[in-house]
Order: structure tokens, then sequence, then C-alpha cells
């Protein structure tokens, strides 16, 4: 049966309410890359999998198409070769939010706009100004069309953005992006939305391999880590990124936003000089990350706040520029076959291919 919008609106408001996230756990779909499977493939293999959260990283109309009638809950991305047009131009922020939100919103769950990604913390500081205009244009024009009820706006950041991180109790906003983090955060209050953190226990590790012990990074166990500031131990790497993060928000005067993980995963093949870019390795963080997500648990930091994370990345990609690292993050090959064992299932309609590894919580 065909709705209309306005009546659809106020029938998707009372479970939505701009809440862009169900449950724990989520994938980006990227798709820089020439081997990848159909967007209706993708579908198809996100609803056996039973993976109903889903970013991409612009509003690719093939994917919006397909995604339709799907159920599954898509976060749509705003790249940010179109922040500055956006911050500049509130007709074109319209325009956009109409072509590719109002055009697809009656049949596919379009929950969130990610406007630019990790832009605060980049050398690109005209950008970085134009982020909050974009931000609240976008916004603005999700009000117009009453939307903004139940499309959800924010923006990922990376840990590029902070000063320090560690233990996680001193961590800080850096100086440079202070001024833009507070209007931007005072905006995302507003509009009820939480901080989007891009958090990577891999390249911590990488960075470090002398001083990081790589099970407290890859959740394995390990005597961990205690913050003397908080007396608050932890276990595993990600816990203490995020922390770090509510930390920050805290000293900015932003304590009770909520922080959720946008990207975090680990490669599972890399160049000479990455050798902890391992099958094995990447294996091993997404099975214990999927174990840790699926407790529905807080950090220490924050208990009662459950953990939120989507994975990256669905496919290996291999378009992406950069070391070698960068082209195998995907939990599938590009066949549609397991890059490694977790738990889901290939893209096949067999029971032959299976998961062979049970995933009991």
């Amino acid at each position: 049966m065909t709705l209309k919008l306005s009546n659809y609106y106020i029938n998707r408001s009372w479970y939505v309410t701009a809440k862009a996230f169900t449950g724990t756990y989520g994938i980006n779909y990227g798709r820089i890359a020439n081997n990848i499977p159909t967007p209706n493939e993708v579908v198809r293999l996100l609803k056996a999998a039973k993976i109903k959260n889903v970013r991409i990283y612009d509003a690719d109309h093939t994917v919006l198409e397909a995604f339709r009638g799907s159920g599954l809950d898509l976060v749509i991305g705003l790249p940010n070769e179109f922040v500055k047009d956006m911050s500049s131009n509130a007709d074109h922020a319209l325009t956009w939010v109409t072509d590719n939100v109002k055009a697809y919103i009656s049949n596919t769950h379009i929950v969130g706009i990610a406007v630019g990604n990790e832009v605060l913390g980049g050398s690109d500081l005209d950008l970085q100004n134009a982020l909050y205009g974009a931000v609240k244009n976008i916004y603005n024009a999700t009000q117009k069309l009453q939307l903004d009820k139940v499309v959800q706006i924010t923006t990922a950041h990376s840990q590029a953005v902070f000063a320090n991180s560690y233990p996680p109790s001193s961590c800080v906003f850096k100086e440079d992006v202070a001024q833009n983090m507070k209007k931007l955060l005072d905006l995302f209050m507003q509009m009820g939305s939480p901080f989007c953190l891009n958090a990577y226990p891999f390249l911590a590790y990488m960075g470090s391999p002398d001083q990081i012990d790589i099970n407290y990074a890859l959740f394995n166990p390990t005597d961990g880590v205690d913050d003397e500031k908080t007396n608050l131990h932890y276990d595993n790497m990600l816990d203490a990124q995020i922390d770090a993060a509510y930390a920050a928000l805290e000293d900015a005067g932003f304590g009770k936003m909520e922080v959720i993980v946008t990207e975090t995963g680990w490669a599972s093949d890399g160049d000479e000089n990455e050798g902890a870019a391992t099958r094995e390795n990447a294996r091993t963080y997404n099975y214990n990350l999927r174990k840790r997500l699926a407790k529905r648990k807080g950090t220490p930091r924050r208990p009662k706040s459950m953990l939120k994370a989507y994975i990256f990345a669905l496919f290996n990609e291999n378009s992406k520029p950069g070391p070698t690292s960068e082209r195998n993050f995907g939990l599938y090959k590009p066949d549609g076959t397991i890059a490694y064992d977790i738990g889901f299932p290939a893209l096949k309609s067999s029971s032959s291919v299976s998961s062979r590894l049970s995933f009991k919580v």
C-alpha cells in the first residue's frame, strides 16, 4: 500500500525519532572498488547476515534504489567535496536533501545523514570552517521538509581531533579544532545527535608496537591498563579510546553526549612495514568485537551507555589509495565470500557455505 508522505512521517516518527542505530552492530558499505557485488546483491548479503545498520559515504541512487523495501536502516553521506557549497548555499542544501532523502524515504529507511567525514583535525582549514554551516543548512533543510524527527544529522571525527588520549581521562580536544568543535557540539546538543568517532586500535598499535600489547588491541586476555586518575581498568584499547572521547566531551562541557563508533576494524593484509595486518589478527579483532558488542554493555566510564559500533568495512576495496592495508579491511572479499570466518554467511543461497564458526554469546 502506498502511503502519503505526510502520513508516513507521522507513522515513522513514533519508532525512529531521529535515532539512527538499532541494537549495537553496524557495517560501513564502502564502494571504492571495481569488482564488488551489485547493491542488490549487497542487500541480500546484509539481510542474510542480519546486519540492520548500514552506512554509505555518499547518496548514490543505485544504492538507495536497492535498499527500497529492504527494512535495513541506512545512513547516507554528504561527501567532503560538497561541504563548502552546502555551507555557503542553503538552497543547495535543501535541493540535496530533497533529491537524496525526501525522494526515497517513503520506501527506503534513510535514518541519518553524515555531513562530511573526518573534517576537523584535517589539513583543509577552509573545509573545517565550513563544516558547521553545512551541518546547520542540512539540518534546516530536514526541518523544512519535515524530516528532522526521522533523520539524524551527524559527522564523524578521527582521533586527530584529540590533543592527548592516554590515559583516557587526560583527553582534551586540540586547541586548533576546539573553536569549531564547540560550535558543532552546541548544534548537536540542540539536534540530539551523538558524537561520532572513528576509532582504530589497529592504527594505534601500528604507531607504537613497542609500547602497546597487541592482545590489548585485539580484545584478547591481557593485564590491561589502569587509569590512575579515575581508578578505572581497561581490558581492551577500544573501550579506552571511546572513554578518551567522553573525557574530551566532559572537558568541553558536553558530558551528556553519547559517543558512537562510526568506524573500527582491522586490516587482513598489508605492506612489509604493516606486520600486524594479518588475516588471523583481523579475524581475532572482528570476532572479539562482535562478542563485545553482543554483550550490550557500556565502557568503564559510561557503563550504562550501551556501546554501538559500525564495522569498517563490508568489502575489501581494490581502488582505495594508500598502503595495502587500506584495501584489506573487508569482512568479505569482492566475490562475496568471507575474508575470514567470524560467523557471517557468504553471498550464497545454499546451506553448504554457511559459516563454520558458531557465534554464541
